[in-house]
């Protein structure tokens, strides 16, 4: 058994998988796939059990949330599971009134503007704060029995500060960035909090036996190169440092409209890096300027038009890929609620299928 699965404390693992050994550097004719947001609003089966139900009584639901987690694998043959959760989740147990409004996202009622709001956020340990998410990942750990390896996640300090000061989704972080700039020993105590409560997350979902872990930088595509050395890297530096410093399995980082600041998050100490779509994988590769493993970048959109073009993308992407360390087939953001079944069945196996 390897280093990896010797640190993980009671997890039914399989680290020889393909996805895995992706993560690893080992390269396979069809690379394994996933889709982030695979488990979701484009099933009718989640659909028909979202009825009734609200976001947050389905992440905090054990039973709902490990049951949302398995129907995709039922329907394709992929090759990892993400546990069903939302990046923000954690942030409740900090004393964040969090609600997910329709039409409108995620909404934080009690935001995070002064000194004082930065110093009454707890930072409580994991099983406190988000056990039900632990036991939702040991529930499914024992429904794949060792077949299918299982993605832990969190949000990046600096996305869950944009929905933390912002209030909600951040826009043109107006509030964000005043404080970040203008404020700085603010926003230094505000990250030093939020990378304590992510790394702990993580090493936490290891524990219960996730076998990768994937770090979300949904907004950092709006920071600048200077305030990304001086406010964002640092601070993801700590985050994946100590995670690191605790368990091995291998870590993502995934950050959209970044392709400037590539030459400096391929400083950051993960395994992989994903790439959204607007950056092709060989130009990720040269802006990146190391032989890492790359994963996606199908555009989402792609995927819910018509399947000749899906089909001519994908194998666009594949080619593509050919010439990299290793890849993971996946899409550079979440799938659409929009898509169909059929699309992303007839996906599955035409990435499965492919042949370097």
């Amino acid at each position: 058994m390897g280093e990896a699965a010797r640190n993980i404390q009671g997890a039914n693992v399989k680290s020889e998988s393909k996805f895995i050994g992706a993560l690893r550097g080992v390269k396979s004719e069809a690379p394994p796939m996933w889709m982030m947001r695979q488990a979701g609003r484009y099933l009718p089966e989640y659909r028909k059990l979202r009825e009734g139900n609200s976001m947050l009584q389905m992440v905090m639901t054990p039973e709902l949330a490990c049951e949302v987690t398995l129907q995709p694998l039922r329907r394709f043959p992929l090759d990892a599971a993400i546990i069903f959760a939302d990046i923000l989740t954690p942030l409740i147990g900090m004393g964040i009134n969090l609600e997910f409004k329709k039409g409108e996202g995620p909404v934080i009622d009690n935001p995070v503007r002064t000194a004082k709001d930065v110093d009454n956020l707890r930072v409580p340990e994991p099983r406190e704060n988000v056990g039900y998410t632990l036991d939702a990942i040991r529930m499914v750990v024992s429904e794949l029995k060792g077949k299918t390896p299982l993605i832990g996640f969190c949000g990046a300090p600096f996305t869950l500060s944009c929905y933390l000061i912002q209030g909600e989704s951040p826009g043109d972080l107006e509030y964000t960035k005043g404080l970040m700039v203008g404020e700085p020993e603010k926003w230094h105590a505000l990250q030093m909090k939020l990378v304590k409560l992510s790394a702990d997350y993580l090493v936490a979902q290891v524990e219960a036996g996730c076998e990768s872990l994937q770090i979300f930088d949904s907004w950092l595509g709006f920071v600048g190169p200077r305030e990304y050395d001086r406010f964002v890297e640092p601070y993801l530096k700590a985050l994946i440092e100590d995670v690191r410093s605790r368990v091995s399995v291998p870590v993502v980082f995934f950050a959209t409209s970044v392709a400037g600041l590539f030459p400096r998050i391929s400083k950051l100490p993960v395994d992989a890096f994903g790439v959204d779509w607007r950056v092709s994988l060989p130009q990720a590769r040269g802006l990146l300027g190391r032989d890492t493993p790359l994963q996606g970048n199908l555009d989402p959109q792609i995927l819910a038009g018509p399947w000749e073009y899906v089909r001519s993308s994908t194998k666009a992407i594949l080619d593509e890929a050919k010439e990299l360390p290793s890849h993971i087939f996946n899409l550079g953001h979440g799938i659409l609620p929009h898509t169909p079944v059929e699309n992303v069945e007839r996906l599955v196996e035409f990435v499965g299928s492919y042949r370097a």
